[in-house]
């Protein structure tokens, strides 16, 4: 298998991918990836040219230890908080993927190079504390290609026109449905305006949203194979692209609208659909499934180290797989709505347990860095 680390003799797929407008950004980051130069390469073959972070993916790298007993025995010395260490390791990591990304940053005027960073997921509902903590994150992180990550459950809309008004980029995260990724649209456009009225240049503001793939086909195809009949299993690994291209839909039309044209005039840039959650998790489905069917012009895929070898190795990019495929993906949606699933039930459970799954990493991650500073002879406060 080709791995992404040899692509820069091989860019195949990659480059296909990237032909076709799509940004390959990776869904990883640990320090050993910065310290090793694995980053580097990838930034160099233009395998990669963003990053994504979210609580699971450092709760993975810092509770391997690799690369951390350093600061760790640093901060046990200064006698930290467990969540000042959390907050000083993540924000650490990202700001120094943020320097291996810069040039990419600069030769794109922004609009990529970027490594995102969440917020505390404990924060999820509660919109005040996630702008304060936006803030504090796009403080600390201190580069000008950092995204902040807030998810987009109902407290997280006001929440993301504020910090898009206060001038920082942002990455909307964990959204699941059509109607709600509207609201995320509309939330994007409101923030643009404060900014505009506060006399930000709206051209160094940059945002994506996050739409997640996999995990609809995951919850969907679980209810098609309880009710086992020949129209249920038809429909299999249908409903998270239709989703998603649906999704791509809702984009174009939002930003062809006049409340967009208007601050187009003032030089601001659309918010990107990011393609999320694009590992497949069913090994039924060819493993590039989630990249070679969601390939549209403007779009972001941000991808798992072993998805982006497989779209190195043997990726099928074809052109453009998401804006002919309208009407069917309306058709497959409705088809599943016949047969007595919740289309909103299913998007509503998704994102509950998005949020709750990020909350438990991040307590996953606290309790490892805890009983780390202990074995320093430090009690967690």
């Amino acid at each position: 298998m080709i791995t992404v680390t040899e692509a820069i003799a091989t860019p195949g797929a990659l480059k296909r991918l990237a032909d076709e407008g799509v940004s390959i950004w990776l869904d990883d980051l640990s320090r050993k990836r910065i310290t090793s130069g694995s980053l580097a390469a990838l930034v160099a073959s233009g395998s990669a040219v963003g990053v994504t972070t979210n609580p699971s993916i450092f709760q993975a790298a810092i509770g391997s230890g690799e690369g951390y007993e350093e600061q760790l025995t640093d901060l046990a010395v200064r006698g930290v908080t467990v969540d000042e260490a959390v907050r000083m390791m993540t924000t650490a990591d990202v700001r120094d993927a943020a320097d291996v990304l810069a040039g990419v940053y600069r030769s794109t005027n922004g609009r990529d190079g970027r490594v995102s960073i969440e917020v505390d997921p404990r924060l999820a509902h509660d919109t005040t504390a996630t702008v304060a903590e936006a803030k504090q994150l796009f403080w600390l992180v201190d580069r000008p290609n950092v995204m902040i990550k807030i998810p987009a459950t109902k407290a997280g809309l006001p929440a993301i026109t504020e910090v898009i008004g206060l001038g920082i980029s942002v990455n909307v995260t964990l959204i699941f449905s059509l109607e709600r990724y509207r609201e995320v649209m509309a939330a994007y456009l409101a923030g643009l305006e404060k900014a505009r009225e506060r006399g930000i240049d709206l051209s160094t503001i940059h945002s994506v949203a996050s739409f997640f793939v996999s995990r609809v086909d995951s919850e969907i195809d679980k209810r098609l194979t309880a009710l086992g009949t020949d129209a249920a299993l038809a429909l299999k690994g249908r409903a998270a692209l239709a989703n998603a291209r649906l999704a791509y839909e809702a984009y174009e039309e939002v930003f062809a609208g006049d409340r967009w044209l208007a601050l187009a005039g003032d030089k601001a840039n659309k918010q990107r659909p990011l393609w999320a959650s694009t590992g497949v998790k069913d090994p039924a489905y060819k493993d590039t499934l989630y990249v070679d069917d969601l390939v549209a012009p403007g779009t972001v895929n941000t991808m798992p180290e072993a998805t982006l070898n497989a779209v190195a190795d043997h990726g099928e990019i074809t052109g453009d797989t998401v804006t002919g495929g309208y009407a069917q993906a309306r058709a497959d949606l409705d088809a599943i709505e016949r047969l007595g699933i919740s289309y909103d039930e299913v998007v509503q459970q998704l994102e509950d347990e998005g949020v709750a799954k990020f909350e438990v990493a991040w307590q996953d991650l606290l309790a490892v860095v805890a009983k780390s500073l202990e074995n320093k002879g430090v009690d967690a406060r």
